[in-house]
């Protein structure tokens, strides 16, 4: 029999990797002889880097770049087995988690670091980028970014603008003739879970604007900013990016990542699905187990299970998902090809024990499951 195990991460519990080695140390304690394929998960969002990294045998770099509130931080990106596919994800960089709650102001953070991680990652030779681009602090249409790599974005006086949303009112003119040559020869698929267009009621500010601390004046000012944005840089480059899907993600870096960078957006669990070859391993697999932190509902818009039960729904191959917690809804992912989900949790348990015993657990529920598969015999 051959398993292929492609779960996403555990969120503060384990890593995608780790729950591939739990899940197979289960099932080998009922099932010997199995043969399974350990294949990492993620969907663009927190563990994408780990999980490329992970499942092509790759490595990590790390470097101190310029943090959403214009001070130094350390981020790390990565690098697939290739060492021609660099991964990163903004976060790192420019994430909500580095700023504090009272510190929190859109109207001032910056996707700088985000674009010296890119910089410096084409600089060490990189063709291809995988951007991951949940969890930002910023709403600054990606002005940040594109300033680390060569474009000047400048007021009616010719001088060069500060970081940060708010100061998008002021700007008059966006010159592209510095930046980076190198980038041109780059292929740029972007991780984008989010279908939000740049301005609007849908729109980065009113959307995720509240979360990074803005109020509701605040959303105003960055929403009518990122409009005229929008019209900068359609003037400039051609490109009409303020209703795009997924121009709006990230506080509008998606925008600044097809007007500058000719990024391709798409669904993140599709850019990991490709990128580790998911239905190539899939040949000849009698069974799929996939899963992540939580099933319910929302599962089937983008997120990893679906991803792959949909993968494995081609080539006809039953698909187990496996989940720390199961809510509402979950039952719609019947409909994408998963044909049984399970709960690793054996019962009641408070949130810090189920996060500690989290690899105990699956490989608990996997022995069990093996002893089924072995009932077929």
């Amino acid at each position: 029999m051959k398993i292929v195990i492609a779960p996403d991460s555990f969120k503060e519990s384990m890593t995608a990797l780790e729950v591939c080695e739990a899940i197979e140390r289960g099932l080998r304690r009922s099932l010997p002889e199995v043969k399974t394929v350990k294949i990492p998960m993620a969907d663009g969002g927190e563990g994408t880097v780990q999980a490329l990294v992970d499942a092509t045998g790759g490595t990590f770099t790390s470097l101190t770049v310029t943090g959403p509130l214009g001070l130094p931080v350390e981020a790390e990106y990565g690098w697939l087995g290739d060492l021609k596919t660099a991964v990163i994800e903004m976060a790192a960089a420019s994430g909500l988690h580095l700023v504090p709650p009272e510190r929190r102001n859109p109207l001032m953070t910056t996707t700088a670091g985000t674009g010296e991680l890119i910089k410096d990652a084409v600089q060490k030779g990189a063709e291809h980028l995988i951007i991951g681009i949940g969890g930002s602090a910023t709403n600054d249409g990606g002005m940040g970014m594109a300033q680390a790599l060569g474009v000047k974005f400048l007021d009616a006086e010719g001088a060069d603008l500060p970081y940060g949303g708010g100061a998008i009112s002021k700007l008059a003119r966006i010159d592209v003739s510095g930046m980076m040559k190198e980038l041109s020869g780059v292929t740029i698929d972007v991780a984008c879970d989010v279908d939000n267009p740049l301005t609007g009621p849908n729109g980065a500010s009113a959307i995720f604007g509240p979360q990074k601390g803005a109020t509701d004046e605040t959303v105003s000012v960055l929403d009518q900013n990122l409009s005229h944005y929008a019209s900068l840089i359609l003037k400039e480059t051609g490109m009409d990016v303020e209703k795009r899907e997924g121009s709006g993600a990230a506080g509008g870096l998606g925008a600044g990542l097809l007007a500058f960078l000719n990024a391709n957006l798409k669904r993140g669990a599709d850019i990991v699905i490709e990128t580790v070859q998911l239905e190539k391993h899939m040949s000849e697999a009698d069974l799929v187990i996939t899963g992540e932190g939580r099933i319910d509902g929302q599962t089937i818009h983008g997120k990893t299970p679906v991803g792959v039960s949909r993968a494995a729904k081609k080539l006809k191959i039953p698909v187990i998902a496996i989940a720390g917690s199961i809510g509402d809804g979950y039952e719609s992912v019947y409909d994408e090809g998963i044909g049984s989900v399970f709960s690793i949790v054996p019962g009641i348990v408070s949130l810090e024990e189920a996060l500690q015993k989290g690899p105990i657990f699956v490989e608990n529920l996997m022995a069990n499951l093996g002893r089924v598969l072995n009932l077929k015999k």
